[in-house]
């Protein structure tokens, strides 16, 4: 009961958190982008699936879930020629306890600089890149309920122009008394606001252009407003709807209240056999409007060697007027 009390003040909460939609108006938006190829290739509906290291993104609270220590590194070309990367590791301390240590960085690569009198370039180049370094810890309460959160230290950087804040990311994984299905939530990138600040927003100014005799270059800056990190409570089932000796089929769902656009929702699943090769298929943003996402699909490859397991996976997602987006991961556990 006392379990039940809290998944409903959880979801009371969630209300108050979101009052109204604000679109377009948070910073940080590369937190939202979706990591991992397994969890891409199921359309993202991964916060009650939650099983492996990438779940510290997805929802901390399966850290303590997971059947043993795992290192997971995934790359792919994201939009308009930029670079996802995340690399993190989930370190079971015993049977109940586990922590995680990821990093998340966009790269959006380097282009020269060109100004009015020089429209063909000066030769010099100026580049952008975000990141996100997280640290997480999953305990489970009981052998149905695991609670778990996120702290991350965010930076975003353009050109000689930057901004930091913090973030906490707040989860929690319930397994029903109906054998295979279970209940995810996470509220994720709630913390501080960031505004920009750097060498390029000094300015020379003429306080008073009205009169003569001022100093024109007296130093001024210019000042940026703070923005709000992008807000989501995630909502997700998944359930094991086949299971035998050599077959898993899971289904999963996933219902998304950002606060920087319209509430969405994401489908998944995910067939294995013999705990070697996996076939994934999802659909991301259903409901979204203007949304540019679609359909994903993925494969999983994974053998045990004894003491260690070795792991590769890779999942296409279509973008509408973008290019597809295909993503790699590799992992071993221990």
């Amino acid at each position: 009961m006392k379990k039940i009390l809290l998944i409903v003040v959880v979801l009371g909460l969630s209300v108050n958190l979101f009052p109204q939609t604000k679109v377009g108006t948070t910073i940080a938006n590369f937190l939202t982008i979706p990591v991992g190829p397994r969890a891409s290739a199921m359309g993202g509906a991964f916060s009650a699936v939650a099983n492996d290291a990438t779940t510290a993104f997805w929802n901390p609270a399966g850290l303590s879930r997971i059947s043993r220590s795992e290192f997971t590194a995934s790359t792919a070309e994201w939009l308009v020629s930029s670079r996802i990367n995340w690399v993190g590791i989930g370190f079971k301390l015993d049977d109940d306890n586990a922590i995680g240590i990821s990093i998340n960085q966009l790269d959006y690569g380097d282009e020269e600089i060109t100004t009015a009198q020089q429209q063909n370039g000066t030769g010099q180049f100026w580049s952008a890149s975000d990141i996100a370094i997280n640290i997480s810890y999953s305990r489970n309460l009981t052998d149905r309920f695991s609670v778990g959160g996120t702290l991350k230290y965010i930076s975003q950087n353009i050109y000689d122009v930057s901004a930091t804040g913090f973030g906490v990311d707040v989860g929690l994984l319930f397994f029903t008394q109906l054998e295979g299905l279970r209940l995810g939530m996470n509220i994720s990138n709630f913390g501080t606001e960031m505004q920009l600040d750097g060498k390029s927003l000094l300015q020379p100014i003429d306080i008073d252009p009205s009169n003569a005799g001022n100093n024109s270059n007296i130093s001024g800056q210019l000042l940026t407003e703070a923005w709000s990190l992008p807000l989501t409570f995630t909502v997700g089932l998944a359930y094991d709807a086949y299971k035998d000796e050599d077959w898993l089929l899971t289904l999963a769902g996933d219902a998304l209240i950002p606060n920087n656009q319209t509430t969405y929702g994401n489908l998944g699943m995910e067939i294995t056999w013999g705990n070697l090769i996996s076939l994934r298929g999802g659909y991301n943003s259903l409901f979204k409007e203007d949304a540019v996402e679609g359909l994903t699909a993925g494969i999983g490859l994974q053998y045990n060697f004894g003491g260690f397991f070795a792991k590769f996976d890779y999942s296409y997602a279509e973008y509408g007027i973008f290019d597809p987006i295909s993503r790699f991961a590799v992992s071993v556990g221990l």
